[in-house]
């Protein structure tokens, strides 16, 4: 490069004797290229001058001294660390605003360790035990109880009741008949066998009977509606002598007055009022 041709491709001042930058075989001073060509600090917003070094990152650039984790501000230069929400954060403040925390010891899962995750918590493996026998659970079968877990063997040990049916344990759910547990699905009418426990069911020397069957083989007939009589939900029912009615179905033969609470006068199995079986030979 001739003296002439030593000049700064931006202002033409003559670099001999002075610092300059090359950059694509053309010769600047410091002061143009910086102007020119300096990147701008993500942190300080200041431009980042030739003699500084230039950190990047995702097409984004620091000064060496602004490259700090967005949290502890300690610097990130040669040491790990990861993004979140345009922040540069540390491993360590990364794990604690990230990762998930054990629902047992309230301390941070860090990744990489192995973590169990059970009705939306988190713990650390070691922290998953079983509340009685404090064995880790890890990925074998479990009961949950008033917000403890337990393995299979500790919860049958401890709470479990078996089936009056099938003897076996009742590990959730269950009913309860004639002070004795049942599975749901154990629990079923003692004629056709369907199952109970969303039915209205009665009972018969200590059996249980689906509304059909009970009606069929034991419940009394109404002797005005000939319909079942079952007392469910309370229903009142009216007996006389070997004959029973329904409360609504109690009235006058003649008249259809209900006969509940008054006095009555039957004859040949039927039953008046004492205005209407005033007129004729009656029983009573």
């Amino acid at each position: 490069m001739t003296t002439a041709q030593f000049d700064c491709q931006y202002c033409t001042a003559s670099l001999l004797g002075k610092k300059y930058v090359l950059k694509d075989d053309n010769a600047y001073c410091v002061s143009c290229y910086d102007r020119i060509f300096s990147n701008y600090c993500e942190e300080c917003k200041e431009p980042i001058e030739s003699y500084c070094k230039d950190l990047c990152y995702k097409g984004l650039h620091w000064h060496e001294r602004c490259f700090n984790c967005a949290k502890c501000n300690h610097s990130l230069v040669e040491k790990p660390f990861a993004a979140k929400n345009e922040r540069l954060l540390c491993s360590e403040c990364y794990s604690n605003e990230c990762s998930s925390k054990c629902f047992h010891c309230k301390k941070t899962i860090m990744p990489g360790s192995r973590k169990m995750e059970f009705k939306g918590h988190s713990w650390h493996e070691t922290c998953f035990v079983c509340e009685y026998c404090r064995q880790p659970i890890g990925t074998k079968p479990l009961i949950s109880k008033d917000s403890g877990n337990y393995c299979v063997p500790c919860f049958e040990k401890e709470f479990a009741h078996y089936c009056s049916f099938c003897k076996k344990v009742i590990t959730s759910g269950g009913i309860t008949f004639r002070n004795q547990p049942w599975h749901k699905e154990c629990f079923l009418c003692s004629g056709c066998r369907k199952e109970l426990c969303e039915e209205e069911f009665m009972s018969r020397d200590d059996y249980p009977f689906c509304l059909d069957c009970y009606n069929h083989h034991y419940a009394k007939k109404c002797a005005a509606c000939s319909k079942p009589i079952t007392g469910l939900r309370g229903a009142k029912f009216i007996c006389f002598q070997d004959r029973q009615w329904h409360s609504e179905c109690f009235n006058c033969r003649k008249c259809s007055v209900s006969l509940v609470g008054e006095g009555f006068l039957t004859q040949n199995q039927e039953i008046f009022c004492r205005k209407c079986g005033s007129g004729v030979d009656t029983d009573i």
